[in-house]
């Protein structure tokens, strides 16, 4: 399965030491150069042998979404169509809509802790969670309360 990440679910999990939940679920992650450099601009320390980096061939679609998305996000949903990606990771409401519009299959951050409370991988999601929102990852109390009931954590 090819999974691309944008930079702040990478970021989101690493802050709360739940990185590794990413490899554990899909093996290798495939990120956009712009994402690297986020990601290592941030101080997010990304194993080489999980995370394949890549540079962007089409130029001038990343180009045409820049007026919308910030370098990463434009890079990421690019990089995704480029390699045909199963699964993009993007949690930025816009990103997310674009890559949508351009017939990706997405998921955010919410929906990895999901997949790995659902394969084992952790047995409860609300503290990664508390903890991602203690370290300045924004929801909502409505999608906080929902996602947790959905989850049966709540």
């Amino acid at each position: 399965m090819k999974v691309v990440s944008n930079t702040t679910p990478l970021s989101s999990l690493s802050k709360v030491g739940a990185l590794w939940l990413l490899p554990a679920l899909f093996n290798k992650i495939h990120i956009a150069d712009a994402v690297f450099k986020e990601a290592k601009s941030g101080d997010i320390e990304l194993p080489n042998e999980e995370f394949t980096v890549h540079d962007v061939r089409n130029v001038t679609a990343v180009e045409f979404l820049l007026p919308e998305l910030d370098m990463g996000e434009a890079e990421t949903i690019v990089l995704a169509k480029e390699i045909q990606a199963d699964v993009v990771i993007i949690d930025e409401r816009l990103g997310n809509k674009i890559a949508r519009e351009a017939e990706l299959n997405v998921v955010g951050t919410l929906t990895i802790l999901r997949f790995a409370k659902e394969r084992g991988l952790i047995d409860v999601v609300r503290p990664i969670f508390d903890a991602m929102i203690a370290n300045g990852q924004w929801y909502s109390h409505r999608v906080y309360e929902e996602f947790l009931k959905s989850i049966g954590e709540l």
